[in-house]
């Protein structure tokens, strides 16, 4: 399977079989090494918890998980130690000395690899390499 788009598996039910846990809110990125950490995951009780992506199973319509048990409660841990990419989405990403465009998007491999980032610079879209760009960042917390 090819990169697929941050922002698409947001929108995806966290699910065990067919049951349905919660979904995503946000995604946390190491973002030295351009990688998915993880998911933020609101949970039918209206809680936050925190699903590895290494945890997840990524499929068409959903994301699978094998137990309810790798929902973690200590999201705060986790968001201390990573980026949020809602925090950095519209956020101006630069390369070298030029500004590429602003951030709308990323593209990730299954195993959480970030290939691309996709900016916006005067209405068009274009991916970005993410090996030496750069994204001011303001922490969500």
């Amino acid at each position: 399977m090819g990169s697929r788009s941050a922002i698409e598996l947001l929108l995806l039910p966290v699910q065990l079989e067919e049951i349905r846990l919660g979904r995503p809110i946000d995604l946390l990125l190491d973002a030295e090494a351009w990688r998915a950490l993880g998911f933020v995951v609101l949970c039918g009780d209206e809680s936050q918890r925190f699903l590895a992506f290494a945890a997840a199973d990524l499929r068409e319509d959903e994301i699978a998980v094998p137990t309810a048990l790798l929902l973690l409660e200590d999201v705060d841990f986790y968001r201390g130690r990573s980026r949020s990419l809602r925090a950095l989405l519209g956020r101006s990403v630069a390369s070298g000395r030029r500004e590429r465009g602003d951030l709308r998007d990323l593209l990730l491999t299954p195993d959480g690899t970030v290939t691309a980032l996709v900016v916006e610079q005067d209405g068009a879209g274009r991916e970005v390499d993410p090996a030496g760009a750069r994204i001011e960042y303001v922490s969500a917390a």
